[in-house]
């Protein structure tokens, strides 16, 4: 069973824990001015090259044998463009989600399939547009 968990996201590093069973493994991403690299346990796995129009998806298995058979399959999506945070005064990528045979292992921002769930009251919508929420919404009167 697949367990992960992102754990750093900038404009050019995202870190990912994954547990796998017992052991625990390390994806990066990283962003370079020439190429993109992604790293699993400090193992480059995959790279892209070019200023424009660089690879966004990335296969990678855990566990195959040394004949490259077996092992569990997850595929890396990454949205590159830039998402301004007013909050923090800092920059990241807009998204990025991990994802297995069953379903996401992890998605955030952009890649976040909750991103394409409609709001159903007006309320939802500003949470979801404009990042607001009244005041008294969870609490009863």
């Amino acid at each position: 069973m697949l367990h992960a968990e992102i754990v750093r996201l900038s404009l050019h590093h995202i870190d990912i824990k994954i547990i796998n069973g017992e052991r625990m493994h390390v994806l990066q991403w990283r962003r370079n001015l020439f190429w993109d690299d992604v790293l699993l346990d400090g193992k480059r796995q995959a790279a892209s090259h070019g200023l424009w129009g660089r690879e966004k998806v990335y296969g990678l298995v855990f566990g195959r044998d040394a004949e490259g058979r077996g092992g569990t399959q997850v595929m890396l999506l990454i949205d590159p463009a830039t998402h301004n945070d007013w909050q923090t005064n800092s920059q990241r990528v807009k998204g990025v989600r991990l994802e297995a045979r069953d379903g996401p292992l992890v998605a955030f921002g952009t890649l976040d399939p909750r991103t394409l769930e409609k709001p159903t009251t007006f309320t939802d919508w500003m949470k979801k547009t404009m990042g607001m929420e009244w005041g008294d919404e969870g609490r009863p009167h």
